[in-house]
């Protein structure tokens, strides 16, 4: 084909229409760029439902997913939300939020949701590669994603509005996580306190007292029916498996100090059955199986919805309160949507959790001036309650340095050694409530069961005891590496075995 006289004409025109598109393009985005956020303030304004400001749909959020791995404009968008919130929060937040003006302007069609364990959270979001939102969970898994790098700034006016409803402080306890740079990387949808629910007719039953603090439920006295019936009394969950029992675990390792918080946690363990997770737990309480279960609040506010005999109890100058967070996530490919779907959980969305089947306490409370927060004047005594409520200084970095460690040496020497355990513990008391021992011995017999371990170091061969600095670099490493955390479990099994083993044959001895 020869050489046509109008193709430069043609090619020319071509460039110019390129160049004024691009042109164009730049023009917008400079025009249309995200405001950063101001610095959070405590000041909370008068309840603002999200979806009466339809300017806000022109705002465009910070970037944070490559333009190529994006949904396409106009397409109809599915949110991927990665949770540890149950079913029914999952139902309602679901249908609410498709009827919302916001899902229609951002043409959200779908949510769907992926409840995972914590443990797996890093991977999963690695792997599938897709996530928009991470919702649920508490801070210190919030933190971990932080810290990892896997948190996008919320950004840009739709979402700044809300952020400003959101208290930054409640209780003594961060509801934001502020970056250096100024900016917030997860933000409080629900507030939550720690503690227990007892049932008052099996305690009644066993003529036990009313448990008020943490060391209560590792007391020789909640041990009776242990004894008598082989019947544990408390009931609590496997920290790799709860968020929510790991941060009890911490609170207690902080409110007595690390030697005896870990004495505390073997005697409760003993005391115990031990559930897969927070909501069996719980549920062993409504059901009557044991006196005590150790719930998050509104866990223990659902259990006495259905069983009016249960009480929540937040052990005083013993609990912290946290907000619990949702955040943005940097593999997601619907940024926009993805932080509307967040603006509505902190707005009209916090009346989600007035539902009766839900009863959690909101992060926003100008959510109790509307007719659904009118109607849940229990839940505001609650709220209010909590605000002013006496726990813990309790500090997020420090539980953050030693968790991992923690959970596992936990699931080494109490879950695993459940049984064994809990022969050494009946054993001890039945000596003690013959008279053949007496409350020293048993003092002393109680600090050997329960203090830290010393064992045989997998990474050195060294004898190193656990202590809480030998925690934080047992986590370092096992972050770093975590193919070393199987040589760590069974270092820590095997010191716990030879321990309970040789306090039994003591026992046995005694006449």
């Amino acid at each position: 084909m020869g050489y046509s006289t109008s193709r430069p004409l043609v090619v020319g025109v071509a460039i110019a229409l390129v160049l004024l598109v691009l042109a164009t393009y730049m023009l917008f985005m400079r025009g249309g760029e995200a405001p950063t956020i101001a610095q959070p303030t405590t000041q909370t304004p008068t309840w603002t439902p999200i979806e009466t400001t339809p300017s806000e749909a022109t705002t465009t959020p910070a970037q944070t997913t490559p333009m190529e791995t994006r949904t396409p404009p106009g397409q109809p968008v599915v949110l991927n939300i990665i949770t540890r919130h149950p079913g029914e929060i999952q139902v309602a937040a679901k249908e609410a939020f498709l009827k919302s003006e916001l899902a229609r302007r951002y043409n959200i069609v779908d949510v769907k949701f992926y409840l995972q364990d914590p443990v797996i959270w890093v991977s999963a979001i690695k792997r599938r590669g897709d996530f928009d939102v991470a919702w649920g969970g508490g801070p210190t898994l919030f933190d971990t994603l932080y810290l990892e790098g896997f948190l996008a700034p919320l950004e840009g006016s739709i979402v700044d509005m809300a952020l400003r409803q959101i208290p930054d402080v409640f209780a003594g306890a961060s509801m934001k996580r502020v970056g250096p740079d100024g900016r917030v990387y997860w933000v409080a949808a629900a507030v939550s306190s720690f503690g227990f629910t007892v049932n008052h007719d099996i305690l009644r039953r066993y003529n036990l007292p009313i448990p008020r603090s943490w060391a209560d439920l590792a007391s020789p006295i909640l041990g009776r029916p242990l004894v008598t019936e082989f019947k544990p009394m408390v009931s609590i969950a496997d920290p790799l498996r709860s968020t929510s029992h790991t941060r009890m675990y911490e609170i207690i390792l902080q409110a007595y100090g690390w030697d005896r918080g870990w004495v505390t946690l073997t005697l409760m363990a003993a005391n115990s059955l031990i559930e897969g997770g927070s909501a069996e737990a719980r549920d062993n309480v409504i059901l009557g199986r044991v006196a005590v279960a150790i719930t998050i609040d509104f866990y223990g506010y659902t259990a006495m919805k259905a069983n009016p005999s249960t009480e929540y109890v937040a052990p005083a100058g013993e609990t912290i309160v946290n907000g619990d967070p949702i955040a943005l996530l940097k593999t997601s490919r619907n940024p926009e949507a993805a932080l509307a779907f967040i603006a509505w959980v902190l707005t009209e969305g916090q009346k989600i959790w007035l539902r009766e089947d839900i009863n959690r306490l909101p992060a926003n409370p100008n959510v109790f001036e509307t007719p659904e927060g009118a109607s849940r004047p229990d839940l505001r005594r609650a709220y209010e309650s909590l605000a002013g409520a006496r726990g813990i200084e309790f500090n997020d970095d420090r539980a953050l340095a030693i968790e991992r460690a923690m959970q596992i040496y936990f699931k080494a020497t109490l879950v695993d050694m459940d049984s064994l355990l809990k022969e050494v513990w009946r054993t001890l008391l039945k000596l003690y409530s013959d008279g053949r021992i007496g409350e020293d011995k048993l003092r002393e017999y109680v600090e050997r069961m329960g203090r830290p371990l010393a064992y045989k170091d997998p990474m050195t061969g060294a004898t190193v005891t656990f202590t809480e600095e030998d925690a934080r670099r047992v986590t370092e490493i096992i972050l770093k590496d975590p193919s070393r955390e199987d040589a760590f479990i069974r270092a820590w099994r095997d010191a716990a075995s030879k321990r309970y083993n040789d306090i039994l044959s003591e026992l046995q001895r005694i006449r």
